[in-house]
């Protein structure tokens, strides 16, 4: 029987302790130093290299530069996201609330592969459970297999006999090696267990796709190096009682971390959102005060939102400064230039600023947007209902110029608005657009414009 010995690990960051303490010296956490049982004697690898040749040393110049081959998913908004596709020999890391829909759209994806088979691998739920969300999908395929398993070396004996071309994993806090004696979930078991992953993805050139739970702070639970050591990080997010989720990659080794993907979760599954525009823009019967549309991009998409404001006179002592999807210190910035540099009196109003359909904007590009429905909100006039924004303000109280513009004013222009409202300093001639294009200096020239 093999010897076994225990560590301290942390259970917040990972770090190893030779003996208990009570704050972690790494993570500064207090009481996250546990004892894990380590084998000493490790038995054979669950998953063994195929090839025990020499390594082979390259020179950089005579390493073949070419493009990495994909499968490509049914799904577009998470082809976007992951930059074109799955990477074959890929790991990539799925994190999310619970309940917010990881397991429908893996399960979705999985059964949408008609040509491919996908090994759905799921340590939560029972093989008759997988089956009544199949059902509820409405998708029927015969490439799909699903296992209800949490030993790696289990894993990978199925995985050789079927050959699958995709391996879902839910979760990976399941999992549990025979190389570690602790308990699934802790941190020497999801590193283990994603190394064995990491492996056998490398080896076959199977791309493999994991569930990973979140904590209560929202970051991924286990180790930090379990981010550190696959190719991918997606982070699914949205409010369980609303209808959309967004799809968003804080880390991609084949592509951009900018990418949004937006779906609308209904009762036979996701839908993906292909214009963003119908879910972030609210219809009114009416004009109201307060509102402005911001032409905003996540990566190389463009979209359109609503930002909603509200301006009222401080009942209390202290003035409040609410927003929801936006940055607190960035309006207090432009509340700041309001007041200088055109005179409005706004340290003694309340101020609450609302960006609809529940998604976070960090595009400096919406500034304008923001100030006109503060402005609009204060002088209770209403802004006319074809116009929008896309300029940053500076805090001297210039209208400066944002990137790709064009792509702005033509998605603005796509939708049906009338005028376009971006700074003079921007190179693009108005006369290409059959939308029109208005040029802005100052934050003065816009409210002698507006109001």
């Amino acid at each position: 029987m093999a010897k076994s010995k225990t560590q301290y690990y942390c259970q917040n960051c990972g770090a190893q302790f030779p003996k208990w303490m009570g704050k972690c010296s790494n993570c500064g956490e207090w009481n996250t130093i546990a004892e894990e049982a380590v084998s000493k004697n490790e038995p054979d690898k669950p998953w063994r290299s195929q090839n025990d040749k020499n390594p082979v040393l390259f020179n950089i110049q005579d390493i073949p530069a070419g493009q990495e081959t994909r499968i490509i998913t049914q799904n577009q908004e998470l082809n976007r996201v992951l930059g074109g596709g799955l990477v074959l020999g890929s790991v990539i890391l799925l994190g999310g609330e619970p309940g917010i829909g990881k397991s429908t759209l893996l399960l979705q994806v999985a059964l949408q592969f008609n040509d491919l088979k996908v090994l759905y691998v799921s340590g939560e739920e029972s093989a008759s459970q997988i089956k009544l969300r199949a059902e509820r999908l409405g998708i029927e395929t015969d490439s799909c297999f699903v296992l209800t398993e949490t030993q790696t070396h289990k894993i990978f004996k199925k995985a050789k006999e079927i050959q699958p071309h995709l391996l879902i994993i839910d979760s990976v806090q399941t999992l549990q090696s025979q190389l570690v004696e602790s308990s699934p979930g802790s941190v020497s078991q999801i590193r283990e267990s994603t190394s064995e992953l990491i492996h056998f993805a490398k080896e076959t050139n199977v791309p493999v796709v994991l569930v990973g739970h979140i904590t209560k702070e929202g970051s991924i639970a286990g180790p930090k190096v379990l981010e550190h050591m696959v190719d991918v990080v997606l982070q699914f997010e949205g409010e369980r009682n609303h209808l959309y989720r967004l799809l968003r990659a804080q880390k991609n080794r084949f592509g951009s971390t900018a990418e949004l993907g937006i779906f609308e979760m209904q009762g036979n599954g996701l839908r993906e959102v292909s214009n963003p525009s119908e879910v972030l823009i609210s219809a009114k019967d009416h004009t109201l005060s307060g509102n402005a549309i911001a032409a905003t991009m996540e990566g190389i998409r463009p979209m359109l939102i609503e930002i909603q404001a509200l301006v009222s006179t401080a009942v209390y002592g202290t003035p409040q400064r609410s927003t929801t999807g936006f940055d607190i210190k960035r309006l207090n910035m432009l509340l700041a230039v309001l007041e200088k540099r055109a005179g409005f009196q706004l340290g003694a109003k309340d101020v609450f600023l609302n960006i609809t359909g529940g998604i976070r904007v960090d595009d400096p590009a919406i500034d304008l947007a923001v100030i006109c429905a503060i402005l609009s909100s204060y002088e209770n006039q209403a802004l006319p209902d074809n116009c929008c924004f896309a300029a940053e303000v500076g805090l001297s109280g210039e209208i400066r110029p944002v990137n790709r513009v064009e792509q702005r004013v033509l998605e603005a222009e796509k939708l049906g608005y009338d005028v376009i409202f971006i700074s003079k300093y921007n190179k693009i001639n108005p006369g290409d657009f059959q939308i029109r294009v208005e040029l802005l200096g100052t934050v003065g020239d816009l409210y002698r414009l507006m109001f």
